[in-house]
């Protein structure tokens, strides 16, 4: 592996490794990967890992947007939008507000929402049918809209 040979990659390195110890008597492939969190998942389209990687890691994205001039959808794209989501979900594992205008006391949906909907575009993108797979679990938008009607 690429990665764990790079120095760039150190970072990267040592998630595998702590990974690879604590699975050390029941290691399988599926644990492995099960372990890595999603911080891990997003520096995979850093640039050092990317190119570590063998620069093919954005075919998980079939259905991707073709790039522009004005747009590149690249890893360093990807990885900003990932960025987004890690965001939140820190914010939510942190309990802080997702509701809110941000430092304020103003009841705001909007960033939630906006997230929401950049989860569901790279679900999109890995031609993922985002509606059978969060059927029975998806109540975002329901919530929102009950949050949004406290103001």
């Amino acid at each position: 592996m690429q990665i764990k040979r790079n120095k760039n990659c150190r970072h990267a390195k040592d998630i595998i490794n702590k990974a690879l110890v604590k699975l050390v008597n029941h290691y399988t492939h599926t644990k492995l990967l099960a372990e890595m969190d999603f911080g891990f998942w997003r520096y995979l389209f850093a640039q050092p890992q990317f190119y570590a990687g063998g620069q093919s890691l954005l075919h998980i994205f079939p259905s991707k947007p073709t790039s522009t001039v004005t747009v590149q959808y690249n890893h360093s794209f990807v990885f900003n939008q990932l960025e987004k989501i890690n965001s939140l979900r820190n914010r939510i594992a942190h309990h802080e507000p997702i509701c809110f205008l941000p430092s304020q006391s103003v009841i705001d949906t909007t960033y939630t929402r906006q997230h929401y909907n950049l989860i569901l575009q790279l679900f999109q993108w890995m031609n993922i049918d985002e509606l059978s797979l969060l059927y029975g679990l998806d109540h975002i938008t329901t919530v929102c809209n009950e949050i949004d009607l406290l103001q």
